[in-house]
């Protein structure tokens, strides 16, 4: 059986079509114009905004004129996550997807269900002329991954709906009503390398290697390891016992994917070579005593001779950058009071490149409380900033509040019993959904979220639980004809 026969038909069709598209954050050009002439093939009026964002409009069936209009919201964009043998290259290849049992996953890379299964919902309500619905609009944003810039951009008035049904969930069984905010918190610097005396060294490659990740916000709390995290432990223990030196360092490439990779060019003097090669079987023994039982992929860190850098860094510079990552803090800072399961706060120290005379770090800072979040992104400044760095906080927005006299949430809640003997779970995530952006220029829309079951999205280990995606769908096409009237 392929991925296009498996039910709802209609949904997986459309996921697999969208696999075939290359849509990494950044490059969603062609993959918003395939969903423009999808919906004006299907019927629906559709646009590219002046965001990126791609709506669609369709009118009521039969019948069902006077509910009021429902938003259906995804976005459009996925993770471009590999592994490090895979030669993918997200802006140009189609997906590898298979089946594995229950599960759909791709081959070496992200599957893209995250949000693909949002869009392709979406599109299925679009072209079945046999939906029960009130008038429908469609949104699909664009960058979500990236910085939410297709929410962003969306204006006040462009869309006329009462109710947004964001479909940008995980857990099947869930009603999402809240989520945490965010905000990027940028560091960089510029300076002099210096030139090396390779007379007396040997150049190494430092890489880290096979790290579960995962997302920032859904399983920050999961006690997996950061790869840039375990590089700053190496590299503090090497240059302050002066075997090694820091010639580069590269480490994750999302800001909102725990990082899984790493690797580092250090100088080596030749008389500390033994010493260093210790220090790297050592590391790798406390890593895995350490993260064992998380990380049971097993973790692979290496030093291999490479090829003889011209410059390094300099003395101080290399010593402040390796002290503040190691002082930032990286994963959940404090659970939410009342609800001691949930995140409240975290940080994900994401991204490290430092090459050629430039320094780039980004971390992702998120918290359901903004008194808790700046006080986190002041913290990382302080801290960066002590290194010598600048330090911008950007893309701040708010969490999603829970509306506790939702009627979409009660209505959605009571359907579901319904439709599968029990009750589903109502409550909120550490995750940044895009409805709090959204709820900024329309205050008075009444928003719920939910999806299918995804497992470790943001990671090439994403994969779908086949059986939720029914399920999940048929709630979707059960709310829309249960709409209130206007």
């Amino acid at each position: 059986m392929n991925i296009s026969e498996l039910n709802p038909q209609a949904v997986w069709r459309n996921f697999y079509a969208l696999t075939q598209i290359p849509r990494p954050s950044g490059h969603v050009e062609k993959v918003a114009q395939f969903l423009v002439d999808f919906a004006k093939k299907n019927g629906a009026e559709a646009e590219i905004d002046e965001a990126g964002n791609v709506i669609m409009r369709k009118g009521a069936t039969p019948g069902y004129e006077n509910k009021a209009m429902v938003v259906l919201q995804a976005h459009m964009d996925m993770v471009p996550q590999k592994t490090k043998e895979s030669n993918h290259n997200f802006e140009t290849d189609p997906l590898d997807v298979y089946i594995d049992g229950e599960w759909v996953k791709a081959h070496g890379t992200t599957l893209g269900a995250d949000d693909g299964m949002g869009v392709a919902a979406a599109m299925a309500v679009i072209e079945d002329k046999n939906v029960e619905h009130g008038p429908i609009e469609v949104l699909i944003t664009k960058d979500e991954e990236t910085g939410m810039y297709g929410a962003f951009g969306l204006k006040a008035g462009e869309l006329k709906a009462k109710y947004l049904l964001n479909l940008d969930s995980e857990t099947e069984g869930e009603i999402l009503t809240g989520c945490a905010g965010g905000m990027d918190v940028v560091c960089s610097m510029e300076y002099q390398e210096i030139d090396v005396d390779s007379s007396d060294m040997v150049a190494y490659k430092i890489a880290i290697k096979g790290l579960l990740g995962g997302h920032s916000g859904l399983e920050i709390n999961e006690g997996r390891a950061n790869a840039n995290k375990l590089m700053a432990r190496i590299l503090f223990a090497a240059v302050n016992t002066n075997i090694a030196w820091l010639c580069s360092w590269h480490g994750g490439n999302m800001r909102n994917a725990i990082p899984r990779d790493g690797e580092a060019v250090v100088l080596v003097p030749k008389t500390h070579e033994s010493e260093f090669l210790a220090l790297i079987d050592k590391s790798r023994n406390i890593f895995t005593a350490e993260y064992g039982e998380i990380e049971k992929d097993g973790i692979l860190l290496t030093a291999e001779p490479c090829d003889m850098p011209t410059k390094a860094m300099p003395e101080d510079i290399q010593e402040n950058i390796i002290n503040a990552v190691m002082a930032a803090h990286d994963g959940v800072l404090r659970f939410i009071p009342s609800i001691p399961n949930l995140v409240e706060t975290s940080s994900n120290l994401a991204i490290i490149n430092i090459e050629g005379g430039k320094a780039d770090i980004a971390i992702l800072a998120r918290s359901s409380q903004d008194s808790m979040k700046l006080w986190l992104c002041n913290s990382l400044v302080s801290c960066f900033s002590m290194a010598g760095m600048q330090v911008k906080l950007e893309g701040g927005y708010s969490g999603w509040q829970p509306n506790p006299k939702s009627k979409l949430v009660a209505m959605m809640s009571d359907v579901y019993e319904k439709m599968y003997g029990k009750k589903p779970v109502v409550t909120a995530c550490h995750a940044g959904l895009e409805c709090g952006i959204i709820g900024v220029n329309y205050p008075d829309m009444d928003m719920a979220s939910m999806g299918p079951t995804l497992l470790s999205p943001h990671t090439p280990s994403e994969r779908c639980h086949i059986p939720s995606v029914e399920k999940f769908y048929n709630f979707v096409l059960e709310i829309l004809k249960n709409i209130p009237e206007e």
